[in-house]
């Protein structure tokens, strides 16, 4: 029984190494290789789109970071929808200079729905046409200076989608705060930015992100709802045949949740998502991905898969308990406690050297003393360890789109002086 056991582990193993061995090269490139440099011959024009609910304490920080930025501020226009707002929002974002709309709807709740309504109305006021491209941002992201100006060279070389490099303003508050962050860092600096220089399509993720007006008007607008509306677009528009791409010095800040109770809440509302995403699109990534050779589409597969592979491990393991009912129990638990002793053995060490290299290259673009940089490298892989009991809850529960209190109200001067 034992050796059968083992046998099964080890099959599984070399398998889910073989699925995920392209991203171990993903590293290597991202530590080898220099980033992509683009120049533009044009300055586009933008419309820059921020659904806010509740945002009162840091959206005027998001929005003269944008009004200060080394790019000409006449070819910048501001947009604001306060989406069911119980607050000031929508008083304090005309103030700092946006141009502001004010959604009333307690039915259809979520970004995806306050998005579509915000470009419902730039169509009907100023044309969707009147802009080159159009900014996503979250009310609670500070932007570099020159954030556009350098989004404006890659959109500028044809890239019609294009993400940036999301660092964060709370790195240094706690365990949780830094799992985000680290995590975020790495998927910058280790994936997209691997991706765009093999020249395969990046993904969108949540925030930070720039697409072209021609997708605005082949789409009628925004048309994203499920829980992940990035992870959807993503998929949706690389199923398209579009090929999204990264630009490693645009650099913007958001904030990352503190309680583990809004943690919870938020990377469960992720994960349902996640699944969502893929019962909706997984066959055709697949068939893409498989069939047609699409590198883009397997590598998006594969990164919707490890939530339900994780879920999948849960019920087998469930299976080979009730089995000890049967078959001698304390053989039974001994092989399950070795195998999941290795196992997590294995995964957090892998995740310790993922944030060990994320560290260590982005050292100097993490704002946070020293000391907490490298002690919460070592909680890094229980911050991740945590997504398991969360995969596993969400095939089970379907959460509500819930808004995260912020309050981290900050410039992106005093993110620096940290």
């Amino acid at each position: 029984m034992e050796h059968i056991f083992h046998i099964i582990t080890v099959a599984f193993s070399v398998f889910i190494m073989a699925c995920f061995f392209y991203q171990g090269i993903y590293v290597v490139i991202g530590l080898l290789f220099k980033p992509k440099k683009f120049e533009a011959s044009k300055q586009h024009r933008y419309a820059v789109l921020i659904s806010a609910r509740n945002e009162s304490t840091v959206i005027a920080h998001l929005i003269h970071s944008i009004k200060t930025q080394t790019y000409p501020g006449e070819l910048v226009d501001v947009f604001v929808v306060a989406d069911n707002c119980t607050d000031n929002t929508a008083e304090i974002s005309r103030e700092a200079g946006a141009i502001v709309y004010e959604r009333f709807n307690k039915s259809l709740v979520g970004k995806g729905y306050a998005l579509h309504y915000l470009l419902e109305l730039i169509d009907k006021d100023y044309g969707i046409s009147n802009y080159d491209g159009y900014f996503v941002f979250d009310a609670d992201n500070v932007l570099e200076k020159d954030y556009i100006e350098q989004m404006n060279k890659v959109f500028d070389n044809g890239y019609r989608i294009v993400t940036s490099y999301r660092n964060s303003k709370n790195f240094g508050s706690n365990w949780i705060s830094s799992g985000y962050a680290l995590w975020f860092l790495r998927e910058a600096k280790f994936v997209n930015n691997a991706r765009m220089l093999l020249g395969v399509s990046c993904a969108v993720s949540g925030t930070g992100f720039l697409i072209h007006s021609d997708i605005i008007k082949e789409n009628n607008g925004w048309n994203y709802y499920l829980l992940t509306e990035d992870i959807q677009f993503s998929v949706d528009n690389i199923l398209k045949g579009e090929k999204i791409g990264y630009c490693g010095d645009a650099i913007f800040y958001d904030e990352q949740p503190v309680t583990f109770k809004d943690s919870w809440n938020q990377r469960l509302r992720w994960s349902r998502g996640f699944y969502q995403v893929f019962f909706r699109y997984g066959k055709q990534l697949a068939e893409r991905a498989f069939f047609k050779f699409d590198f883009s589409c397997y590598d998006m597969f594969i990164t919707l898969v490890p939530g339900i592979g994780l879920s999948i491990i849960s019920g087998i393991l469930g299976g080979i308990s009730l089995l000890s009912g049967v078959l001698n129990y304390r053989i039974i638990l001994m092989l399950i406690s070795k195998a999941l002793l290795s196992s997590l053995s294995s995964i957090y060490l892998t995740f310790f050297l993922l944030g060990l290299i994320t560290l260590i290259t982005e050292w100097k673009r993490i704002c946070c003393k020293p000391g907490k940089k490298v002690f919460y490298l070592f909680t890094f892989p229980i911050f991740m360890f945590t997504y398991i009991p969360i995969s596993f809850v969400a095939l089970f529960h379907n959460p509500q789109w819930k808004p995260i209190l912020h309050s981290v109200s900050i410039t992106t001067q005093e993110i620096h002086e940290l």
